[in-house]
């Protein structure tokens, strides 16, 4: 409170004390002076002061779960399924490459993360003969259009890459561009 109360006191009483030192009589002049001299001094003292620190966004954490101890009776199983990590990184992704693929759906991928999301929101906009995109890996789930224009399709991994595939309706010969920078995207 004490940081918005000086913010307040400097909005309102350092131009009432310029126009003092400018229009006033000498008293009001002294009087400006140490009125600004006063918070500035204020100010010193409050970037003193300890502030408390400001808790930093944790990590997700979720359990590892035990390596499974074998014994004589049970055989080892060929194939056993990696659970998806229960949270993952959210963040604006900008697509490396991009494939039209059977005329009608565009592949984009990108460097995966370690904790790549499941989907993707992805919105498209015809501009100037380029189609820009915005790409979003979110943890929402299943493939549906969530507001008018914003699409949220299945990302895959494979090898260190995410991927997806967007469909296309009218926007078939236009080049893809990151809708952030307006940056062409490589085609393959």
């Amino acid at each position: 409170m004490l940081p918005l109360s000086l913010g307040m006191a400097w909005l309102l009483l350092a131009p009432l004390c310029l126009w003092l030192l400018i229009k006033g009589s000498n008293r009001e002049r002294a009087a400006a002076i140490a009125t600004l001299a006063l918070l500035e001094a204020g100010t010193i003292a409050m970037t003193s002061l300890p502030h408390p620190a400001i808790p930093v966004r944790p990590a997700a954490a979720r359990p590892l779960p035990a390596p499974p101890t074998r014994t004589a009776a049970t055989p080892p199983t060929r194939t056993t399924a990696t659970p998806m990590p229960a949270s993952c990184d959210e963040r604006a992704q900008v697509p490396h490459t991009a494939e039209v693929r059977h005329g009608n759906e565009l592949l984009l991928s990108w460097p995966a993360a370690p904790r790549e999301c499941g989907c993707a929101e992805v919105a498209l906009l015809a501009s100037d003969r380029k189609l820009l995109i915005w790409l979003r890996t979110t943890p929402r789930t299943g493939r549906h259009e969530a507001r008018e224009g914003l699409l949220t399709l299945p990302v895959h991994v494979r090898d260190g890459t995410a991927s997806l595939t967007v469909p296309l309706h009218r926007e078939k010969r236009l080049t893809p561009a990151d809708g952030r920078s307006g940056r062409p995207i490589p085609l393959t």
